[in-house]
């Protein structure tokens, strides 16, 4: 069987001690994540305008490849932001402290680093704060279509099937795409590769200067991440508010984060050792006993997001004990390709695939039709199929299944 490096749902927990840290094992798009809005409206009542408010949204937002945002920020507030992540964007207006206390990490890594980041890393991300991508990346407006834990589902704001949500997915942009190639090309001329089966599985001892260098960039790409994140959340709340009269009830679920690596401490042959874990493509999923896990869900668990494809459901799922014991505290950060991006394109054509979307009344707004077409569900496993492997080993458990309205895509 070919090897091909550090896959994408792969998990990671090595020894803070003498192990090592790999830019390949946490990937490109650093602290790609998903943000879950709960609101006080139902289906019927947004379903009229749908249109109208997806056309804000793409307006709103910028979508696409190398799209630049409203922000135009100067190096030194680049360099503040990524010391500060969403405490910077909140310091300038964007959203309310209640987000941050729905926030993995609260929004920000104290470990960043910003002066281990590279000038070219610096001039990509400066253009791109407030965007969304492309690729996979999405804004979503959903219903609740079925609750299968009232207890927990109350606990996060997810109240009755029909209610609206509103989510979220992106990361990084071009700005963690760079920190990444820097760091893997740093400790390739240091270190080199000959002895490893995959280029992408390059690496530095975690306590070394350059294993540290890199830990603390990578950080700064988190806070990137996370200020992207609240600024794009500012902006749909501006977006419902100028379309539907208001945003009352937009209220923050979580944020949760994939492609990064934590220092947490975890038990390994009944000793707890303090350990890196890289998840890439995989999600933080701890129970209601991690001290990790923010104040207002210390009693139930931290929320865990698993989306779908455009056209499919994505879940709410709660964090758990087995998680833990089993995974790291792990769990899947999504349905996952079943075909490559130029096979969907060679399969599908996006005017059909948004034609059938509309038919099941499921509208979607995209800056190109090959986005569509590479993001075609049957490119994608069985979203059904992927939260039920979760559920059943305790990986994370089943809270709520959402249902697309519209899709806003890159």
């Amino acid at each position: 069987m070919a090897f091909d490096g550090f896959p994408i749902g792969g998990v990671a927990a090595i020894d803070t001690e003498d192990g090592i840290i790999s830019p390949g094992g946490i990937g490109y798009d650093i602290n790609c994540g998903v943000r879950l809005l709960r609101t006080d409206w139902t289906a019927d009542e947004i379903v009229p305008k749908l249109k109208e408010l997806l056309n804000e949204l793409f307006n709103q937002i910028p979508s696409g490849v190398g799209r630049g945002g409203q922000t135009k920020l100067s190096k030194d507030e680049m360099l503040e932001m990524l010391a500060k992540g969403s405490k910077w964007a909140l310091e300038r207006g964007y959203g309310a402290k209640a987000d941050l206390d729905a926030t993995e990490e609260c929004g920000w890594l104290k470990q960043a680093e910003p002066n281990f980041v590279s000038d070219s890393a610096i001039a990509r991300g400066r253009p791109q704060l407030g965007t969304l991508g492309a690729g996979n990346h999405f804004l979503e407006i959903q219903k609740v279509e079925e609750i299968y834990d009232e207890k927990t589902a109350a606990a996060f704001g997810i109240e009755k099937p029909g209610q609206v949500t509103v989510m979220v997915h992106c990361g990084s942009r071009g700005f963690g795409h760079q920190v990444a190639s820097d760091y893997i090309k740093q400790m390739e001329n240091k270190y080199g590769f000959s002895h490893l089966p995959d280029r992408e599985l390059v690496n530095a001892p975690f306590n070394s200067e350059l294993g540290q260098r890199y830990f603390r960039a990578m950080c700064a790409g988190m806070n990137y991440a996370f200020a992207n994140r609240q600024m794009i959340v500012h902006w749909m709340r501006a977006s419902f508010k100028k379309v539907i009269g208001t945003d009352y009830g937009m209220r923050q679920v979580y944020d949760v984060c994939h492609n990064i690596a934590k220092v947490e401490k975890h038990k390994v042959g009944g000793e707890t050792k303090e350990l890196c874990v890289h998840r890439k493509g995989a999600t933080r999923s701890f129970g209601m006993e991690r001290e990790e896990v923010n104040d207002m869900y210390k009693g139930v668990g931290q929320p865990v997001f698993i989306p779908g494809s455009m056209s499919t459901a994505s879940y709410i799922l709660v964090g758990t004990k087995e998680a833990e014991e089993k995974s790291f505290g792990s769990t899947a950060h999504g349905a996952g390709r079943e075909m490559s991006r130029k096979e969907a394109i060679m399969s599908f054509r996006g005017e059909k695939v948004a034609a059938e979307m509309e038919k099941r009344n499921i509208l979607v707004k995209a800056a190109s039709w090959k986005g569509i077409a590479e993001e075609a569900a049957p490119a994608y496993k069985d979203i059904n199929e992927v939260v039920k492997v979760s559920n059943d080993v305790g990986l994370g458990k089943a809270v709520a299944r959402l249902a697309p309205l519209g899709v806003v895509k890159g």
